[in-house]
């Protein structure tokens, strides 16, 4: 699975409003092995937000967190934006949401906060422990909730707990080394698609190092391609620690 994680808010860009959503979601994928494989910060624009959605859409791997938008002030576009990305039609009135706004509201649900209850066809609603006014799934794959974070962090956390907690193991090896990424190139460039590489060049005092990390699934293989960059080191005569 590839997680995606939007952030929608003008505020944050003009630094308004600190983002706490990245490190949350983050954090809340690595309790249970995974990692998330992109993340956007958008500002309330329509196109800029169409634009992501269907980039997150064509990846049949996707599974999509975002973040805020779907209120009821001119501003919040998400839920139009989604219904329309995500399933070619108009938003439709959730007949269950209707009702628990109205509930909360009373007659101060009208003429405005009813309108959250206008979502995309065959949405299920992500309960709010908050206050219920919910956020919303597609396909059990594509999640959207409030941006306050008091409320959107305990519905994510409960989506990545029921739908997201089984995960393969991961074994991952890393060194740190005390030369320059370039010593190490030739040998990066045969690492083999199943292993995933990262390279990350240090300089301190015009010294130049490199921490080199390996993961896989497999741990048999990782373990195999780790070993030839030690072996390389130790032929170079250069200095490394594992790590």
């Amino acid at each position: 699975m590839n997680f995606y994680a939007v952030i929608i808010g003008t505020e944050i860009l003009n630094a308004r409003r600190e983002d706490k959503h990245f490190k949350f979601v983050q954090k809340e994928l690595a309790n249970y092995g995974h990692q998330l494989f992109a993340s956007f910060i958008l500002k309330d624009d329509k196109e800029l937000i169409e634009n992501i959605y269907k980039l997150v859409k064509n990846d049949k791997n996707s599974v999509l967190f975002s973040f805020g938008g779907i209120g009821s002030t001119p501003d919040d576009l998400t839920r139009d934006i989604a219904s329309n990305i995500f399933t070619n039609s108009p938003t439709l009135r959730h007949k269950q949401f209707e009702k628990d706004i109205i509930e909360r509201f009373n007659d101060e649900a009208y003429p405005h906060r009813i309108s959250m209850a206008d979502l995309p066809p065959n949405s299920t609603l992500l309960f709010n422990p908050i206050n219920n006014m919910s956020g919303f799934s597609l396909e059990d794959r594509f999640f959207f909730v409030p941006g306050f974070p008091q409320m959107a962090h305990p519905m994510i956390s409960e989506v990545i707990k029921n739908k997201f907690s089984s995960c393969k193991k991961i074994f991952r090896y890393t060194l740190l080394a005390q030369t320059s990424e370039n010593t190490l190139i030739s040998l990066m460039q045969q690492v083999p698609k199943n292993i995933e590489l990262s390279s990350l060049p240090i300089l301190k005092d015009d010294t130049p190092s490199v921490e080199l990390s390996l993961s896989a699934y497999d741990k048999k293989d990782v373990e195999y391609i780790f070993n030839l960059f030690i072996n390389q080191l130790k032929v170079q005569n250069i200095e490394y620690k594992l790590m």
